[in-house]
């Protein structure tokens, strides 16, 4: 693959995340799209509509799981050029996003819905809701957005760059917390005014996901970074924030 067709092929795949992205901001928060999580129901038996559910969240976890670890990284890069596996595993993320947006089946029972009487309530959970994707979207850019989402490594070569040594950094978010982008999805994914069934399906199953990859995350970076990240973590929340100590 020639250096412009690896950039090229970067930058739509990025563009692919960017609006899936948005889309999954909009699924979510019941924002005028196509399709959301509280859509008009289909006439399928309830229990169907489950397992189809449970199927596609499992769907997404298991590509996210398991092409991001480095055991199948290094056998995935005999196939695909390592400059665009980053990308490609975005890609595949992208679809497996776009896969479950198609095949939701709504399960419109309430949960729970705040009352016409609490108006400011709703808008702390509205806000509560974008600050939590805002939060992810800030989290990527304080790690390397651009690394993060394959860019950098087509960019860099096109230039004949090599990228700099991975380095322990604690900045903002998380000087307090070490894992912020996850701790904005837990916002996004739960604070609404209006939670029903197929919303809580979606909430409590991508909390799970996400309690499973921190886990594997961590083994990861305890292996790159070794006693240092320990350290780290010793200082700060793993979702919640702590204040009362800094890391050195």
């Amino acid at each position: 693959m020639s250096r412009t067709i690896a950039l090229l092929f970067s930058i739509v795949c990025y563009a692919i995340f960017f609006a899936t992205f948005l889309y999954l901001i909009a699924f979510v928060g019941n924002l005028p799209v196509p399709k959301t999580v509280d859509a008009p129901p289909s006439l399928l038996p309830r229990g169907a509509k489950i397992v189809i559910d449970v199927a596609v969240i499992a769907l997404f976890g298991l590509q996210h799981s398991v092409m991001a670890r480095p055991r199948f990284k290094a056998a995935w890069t005999r196939i695909v050029p390592p400059v665009v596996e980053r990308s490609v595993y975005v890609l595949f993320a992208s679809i497996a996003l776009i896969i479950l947006f198609t095949f939701w089946q709504p399960l419109t029972r309430t949960i729970w819905q705040v009352s016409p009487d609490m108006g400011w309530l709703s808008a702390i959970l509205t806000a509560m809701f974008f600050a939590g994707f805002g939060i992810v979207l800030i989290s990527t850019f304080l790690i390397n957005h651009f690394e993060l989402f394959g860019l950098q490594q087509a960019w860099f070569n096109v230039r004949g760059r090599q990228a700099a040594a991975p380095e322990l950094r604690q900045p903002l978010f998380y000087r307090w917390v070490a894992h912020p982008l996850y701790a904005g999805f837990f916002l996004g994914f739960w604070a609404t005014p209006h939670m029903t069934v197929g919303h809580l399906l979606l909430a409590v199953a991508l909390s799970i996901y996400m309690l499973i990859a921190i886990r594997y995350e961590e083994h990861d970076l305890t292996n790159l970074f070794g006693e240092d990240y320990r350290r780290y973590r010793s200082t700060v929340g793993m979702l919640i924030p702590r204040f009362g100590r800094r890391s050195v």
